[in-house]
């Protein structure tokens, strides 16, 4: 089995889509990687887990999936038996029978961290404001206005709803403990990475990395596709 053998699909979070991850996409390709970008609806759980496992038949052989801040819970739902590796940036890792909701609310938001409530219609977004303000404040004006503006909203019943057994109990995982993180303070990701027994690589860096500091990310995943590939026996 070679590098490009072992597929990565990468899943974005709430208040963001598939586009989160083209800083990330374009050097796995360089590298000869297969690398997908998993588009979850954001409409209950069970949807966005289903979405994602429509985006596993899409890929063949072995597979490390990628999880960004609330899509932590969602890798860990599929019950595929090629995933190989499990990769949390910045991610939330609730266990069995907790909620996102539980995990996200354990710790004291940071002071920036906006205020979220449903609109009329039921879904969250993010104000504008909260993009530069927690959600990546390291990224560039122009980086800004398009996390913005392809913001996905996110429905309640995606965090509100107690999950299964998750897969990092059986798999192994590696954990980017984002230090400048806003929405989702370093203290509570340790907890989460400690609890999950996954490999930490912390850094300096904001809630979303992928965006604002790509190579590190970059470096996680390559630590989990060698160690696939390891697995695999090549």
């Amino acid at each position: 089995m070679s590098l490009h053998d072992v597929s990565v699909v990468l899943v974005h979070g709430a208040w963001a889509d598939g586009s989160s991850w083209s800083k990330i996409i374009q050097p796995l390709a360089a590298d000869g990687i297969r690398a997908i970008a998993a588009p979850l609806p954001l409409t209950s759980f069970h949807d966005d887990v289903a979405a994602l496992d429509r985006a596993l038949e899409r890929v063949p052989g072995p597979v490390v999936l990628a999880g960004h801040a609330y899509a932590g819970a969602v890798i860990a739902a599929t019950r595929s038996d090629r995933v190989r590796g499990l990769v949390y940036v910045a991610a939330l890792a609730p266990d069995e029978g907790e909620t996102v909701a539980d995990v996200f609310y354990r710790t004291e938001p940071h002071p920036q961290a906006p205020k979220l409530a449903p609109d009329d219609h039921g879904l969250i977004y993010l104000p504008d404001t909260a993009f530069p303000a927690a959600f990546a404040q390291n990224a560039a004006a122009e980086e800004l206005q398009v996390l913005a503006a392809v913001q996905r909203p996110i429905s309640p019943a995606c965090i509100t709803v107690a999950v299964p057994r998750p897969l990092w109990k059986d798999r192994p995982s590696w954990y980017l403990v984002a230090e400048q993180d806003r929405m989702i303070v370093e203290v509570h990701q340790r907890f989460m990475a400690a609890r999950m027994q996954a490999q930490v690589h912390a850094h300096p860096v904001d809630h979303t990395p992928l965006v604002t500091a790509p190579d590190t990310v970059l470096d996680v995943l390559r630590a989990a596709i060698a160690a696939a590939r390891s697995e695999c026996g090549s």
